[in-house]
């Protein structure tokens, strides 16, 4: 499947100071595939090592942790000779060899020659982080799929082609509008990990087989992150996580405006109820990358880190597709957009995912009084909010307000709306699938 990251990569490897390459993401989000896809099509050779499935190989790094020894030894193991100036080497599951992830800074100092990337959970590598090569890395972060990779990944060409062709000078065509929101349902139901895509191609001739069997393989992936939860922090610690991680979809579902509220920490592990003791189980989440944290600004001012409080923020699925299937709700009721104010969380679960996906390091919500904002862009240092709407209504009582009080450039309202301005209320109102290429020029 092609993924944007891949062009970030190719500028990598042209870098002249480049360092050893990390690449994180959270499991099945495709990092193995992407490495060894960069390392066929860019490199003489390409040599992989797996950490998890082979412990053998931590043996290497023991004796010390010199670049040319190590690589001798690989080549060795391999039976195969490795062009330092030429080749690619991969190490992947890092996390699973501390002494491999503090050989990352030798192979920066002394053999910068060597393309090398790692790969590993962004849990993994956090907990090892006394291992960690500080400065002498270089990284990149590598999410679920997008709205515009997804549909690369199903070889929709014509959807790409409208895309690629926007701006703002006119609206989409109505033929189009109407094709990219019908995709968009089928990503809210299928998400963004590779696995739950390839299963939908596979069998896309036959809508409904199609649909169960991605919430099928959804359902055992969240089985495997809870096994990754009690592999990594004990029987205790993972009930916790286990009930936090759940709390995320239920507390959704338990508002009735159709906006995310404040994350409460209320009645989730018994006898817990204040931030303080949920602290490290949150942040644990946070690293794993399972959930998306957004803080909440009681100020629209740069920087935005300075008006928000450590325990007021929004929590949001790490992707789409694993928050449905975590609620219940089946592919069917998704399809035929009918499941209430829940629809609100999904577009505003989307649009965290996207922002994030094209480059935004931080996603901030804003609310002061009773007025809240979905998020605050900062384009250019100028704020920006984004209100978002799951439908055609976009009445935005908080918009007005925000703009009342903040005169911004321009307000922005996603929604199901066709592609809009309205130079009058400078308003922008953009579909719902656009959220990835917000702004657009």
């Amino acid at each position: 499947m092609k993924r944007k990251i891949q062009q970030l990569l190719c500028n990598w490897k042209q870098k002249k100071k480049r360092k050893p390459l990390i690449l994180r993401g959270v499991r099945q989000a495709g990092k193995t595939y992407i490495l060894q896809e960069f390392g066929k099509h860019e490199f003489s050779n390409c040599h992989y090592l797996n950490f998890e499935k082979n412990a053998e190989l931590t043996t290497i790094f023991e004796p010390n942790l010199e670049p040319k020894r190590i690589i001798n030894e690989i080549s060795f193991l391999k039976d195969k000779a490795i062009d330092t100036k030429n080749d690619l080497l991969i190490f992947d599951e890092i996390q699973a060899c501390p002494k491999a992830l503090t050989s990352l800074k030798y192979f920066c100092e002394e053999l910068p020659e060597m393309a090398l990337c790692a790969a590993g959970s962004l849990l993994g590598i956090h907990l090892n982080s006394n291992s960690y090569p500080v400065g002498k890395v270089d990284m990149l972060n590598l999410f679920p799929m997008s709205f515009e990779e997804f549909l690369l990944g199903i070889d929709d060409e014509k959807s790409i082609y409208a895309l690629e062709k926007l701006d703002l000078s006119s609206p989409i065509p109505e033929i189009i509008h109407q094709h990219l929101w019908q995709q968009l349902k089928l990503y809210f139901i299928i998400g963004g990990l590779p696995e739950a895509i390839n299963t939908y191609k596979e069998n896309k001739d036959n809508l409904y087989i199609a649909l169960q069997q991605v919430r099928e393989k959804q359902i055992t992936l969240i089985k495997a992150y809870y096994a990754d939860m009690a592999k990594h922090s004990g029987k205790v610690n993972a009930m916790h996580l286990d009930r936090l991680w759940r709390a995320v979809p239920t507390q959704l579902a338990q508002q009735q405006n159709g906006t995310a509220a404040k994350f409460k920490f209320k009645n989730i592990i018994p006898n817990i109820n204040r931030y303080s003791r949920l602290v490290n189980t949150i942040d644990w989440l946070d690293h794993a990358g399972l959930i998306i944290k957004a803080p909440i600004a009681h100020k629209a001012a740069l920087p935005l880190s300075a008006y928000t409080k450590e325990n007021t923020f929004k929590l949001f699925m790490f992707d789409v597709g694993i928050l449905g299937a975590m609620s219940g709700l089946s592919p069917k009721t998704i399809i035929k957009y009918d499941y209430g104010t829940y629809k609100g969380y999904f577009a505003e679960n989307f649009v965290a995912q996207e922002f994030l996906s094209s480059g935004v390091e931080q996603i901030v919500s804003w609310q002061e009084g009773s007025a809240e904002i979905e998020f605050l862009r900062d384009i250019g240092g100028k704020l920006l909010p984004v209100e978002v709407k799951s439908g055609h209504i976009t009445q935005a009582k908080s918009l007005k307000a925000f703009g009342e009080k903040y005169k911004p450039e321009y307000k922005t309202i996603f929604s199901a709306k066709n592609l809009y301005i309205n130079t009058d209320t400078e308003q922008h109102f953009y579909p719902l699938y656009l959220a990835g290429k917000f702004p657009l020029q």
